[in-house]
């Protein structure tokens, strides 16, 4: 590789320009976003790309789309070769770059002088993209059926938005007011980041500026090599059980399993993940697209490799990596299989699948199995307060998997998620819910010499009018796994409360009714634990237990202390 023709200080100095400038994006889009999702959630990334679509700088935003963004810039390269000064792109398209629907992209080109430098781009979640089920989380069977699909627009040209392209977008959602703010703070995100970008053009120079541009990815492209040189060479294989796709039999309440095969090759400074013997596209929502399969290879590999975030997140990074799966399978969807659960789904359980790979190789740097779920529930009807329509998109955070030197965390975002909790303020004062419930779930981590990270167990109240519905959860089939003797972590269950009625287990994905009054639950997983239970200190134990994380009869059971 060429040495940087570029003076280090000055690489230094624009390299973190370039970052700051995506944060600085984020903190835009959460200052001017509309929706609860995206102001205080955070679902949602924020980058900056070069001229051929390679992410140079990613914001503290989320993993999962560490390996999809640069192909939905990448597909509006392709698709507008005339791109020019105050054009704004618009698209979601799973096939050409996206991950899922409710994911929406909007890019935009910076220029100086006349001369393209690259683009900004903000993916951002929107809680309801269209469909038949409010929220856009229906158990459907073709992609056609999971909302409103755009391929690569034009949405704005000379700094305008073309109105013609807004009203097909707002005709197809049921939250229209809120849809035209999160997409114009998403609009106002990416010209702040191609604003930075041009005023680091105009201070150094254009072609110094696309040299540094091209410098940063070679960067982080060295580093990464240099860290997969510093592990063994090796193979290992591990395989998953997934608990289903939503789509039920006649006659049955839960959906059938399916199985994800990984073997992951490790020679000198590359390493390969390798999906074949996965099973083939399943009927509903849980096919990801091959991006999405690698943005959860990506996330562990960052984890594993990388613990002291020393290296940049762009595509550069990626170069020493391959990932390749089957055509077909459900890690590697093709048109029109229906994804929308698979974006989260899938790479948090693929992430964690590498983990567990990588244990045979490497494994003081691995963690257990993390909750392994986005854990979304969604709720949308009338609001009896306004009259107006809503749509709630919430994802219950669970356990974080436990190190090989320390316990797993209790209740925060994992492994390729990097989500904030809704505070329950904000929800209740935007929808017509009440929640009755958020707790931490005593046992619920994995025992082990360092135990796993509690899940959380999270109840809704419905109030005054009826709502529809829609949950998707993985890990209700194979609870976390557990690493080097560490036990599993609870499982997750949801749980419907109507007024008068038992309560009834709900299937792990799909929609359902809410009858005014009722309560629904959901008890996000919790995670591995690491070790040999028998060797956790006792001292440990003994705080575990005054606060609550573990009961006794757990301790008698996990750990083999007596009474005491």
């Amino acid at each position: 590789m060429a040495a940087p023709k570029t003076d280090p200080a000055r690489f230094e100095v624009v390299k973190n320009a370039l970052f700051a400038a995506a944060e600085e994006m984020k903190i835009v889009l959460a200052k001017t976003a509309y929706s609860p999702l995206l102001k205080v959630a955070g679902d949602y990334s924020c980058g900056l790309f070069d001229a051929r679509g390679d992410m140079v700088a990613q914001g503290p935003d989320l993993p999962i789309h560490l390996g999809s963004m640069p192909d939905a810039v990448r597909a509006i390269v392709r698709a507008f070769p005339d791109v020019a000064e105050g054009d704004v792109f618009i698209h979601n398209d799973p096939y050409d770059g996206g991950s899922h629907l409710p994911d929406v992209n909007v890019v935009a080109p910076a220029f100086h002088e006349g001369q393209l430098l690259g683009f900004g781009c903000v993916r951002a979640h929107w809680p309801d993209i269209g469909s038949a089920s409010p929220g856009s989380y229906g158990a459907v069977t073709e992609i056609y059926g999971e909302g409103l699909r755009l391929p690569p627009i034009r949405l704005y040209r000379d700094g305008k938005p073309d109105p013609s392209i807004e009203a097909i977008i707002f005709a197809n959602v049921r939250t229209p007011a809120e849809r035209l703010g999160d997409l114009r703070a998403q609009v106002a995100a990416c010209w702040r980041g191609t604003q930075r970008l041009t005023e680091l053009a105009a201070k150094y120079g254009t072609e110094a500026c696309l040299q540094i541009l091209n410098e940063v990815l070679d960067y982080s492209e060295t580093m990464m090599r240099a860290a997969l040189s510093a592990m063994p060479d090796g193979e290992a294989s591990f395989e998953d059980i997934f608990d289903g796709d939503g789509i039920l039999a006649p006659g049955e309440t839960v959906d059938a399993p399916f199985t994800v095969k990984l073997r992951i090759v490790k020679r000198g400074d590359t390493i390969l993940a390798d999906f074949a013997g996965s099973d083939p596209a399943v009927a509903g929502p849980m096919n990801a697209p091959l991006t999405v399969t690698a943005s959860g290879v990506f996330c562990a590999l960052k984890m594993i490799v990388d613990s002291r975030s020393l290296i940049p997140p762009n595509s550069g990074c990626w170069r020493p990596v391959s990932v390749v799966a089957p055509p077909g399978s459900v890690v590697n969807a093709q048109h029109p299989s229906p994804v929308v659960y698979a974006n989260h789904e899938m790479s948090h359980r693929v992430a964690d699948m590498v983990m567990a790979a990588l244990f045979q190789i490497v494994p003081r740097t691995v963690m257990a199995g993390s909750q392994g779920t986005s854990a979304v529930i969604t709720f949308g009807g009338q609001d009896y307060r306004t009259g107006d329509r809503f749509v709630s998109y919430e994802s219950v955070k669970g356990g974080f998997g436990a190190r090989p030197t320390k316990d797993g965390i209790n209740a925060v975002a994992s492994t390729v998620s990097n989500m904030s909790n809704t505070p329950i303020e904000i929800l209740e004062m935007s929808f017509p819910l009440r929640v009755e419930e958020y707790a931490l779930i005593p046992d619920s981590g994995g025992a082990g010499q360092y135990r796993g990270g509690l899940g959380v167990r999270r109840t809704w109240r419905i109030l005054e009018k009826p709502a529809q519905a829609a949950v998707c959860c993985e890990r209700s089939v194979t609870p976390p796994f557990g690493l080097d003797g560490g036990l599993t972590g609870a499982p997750a269950i949801a749980t419907l409360h109507a007024p008068g009625a038992p309560a009834r287990v709900l299937n792990s994905k799909g929609g359902f009714a809410v009858p005014a009054g009722a309560s629904v639950t959901l008890e996000a997983p919790g995670s591995g634990g690491y070790g040999d239970p028998s060797r956790r200190d006792p001292a440990a134990l003994c705080e575990d237990l005054l606060d609550g994380y573990v009961t006794l009869a757990a301790a008698r059971r996990d750990y083999g202390y007596g009474a005491a």
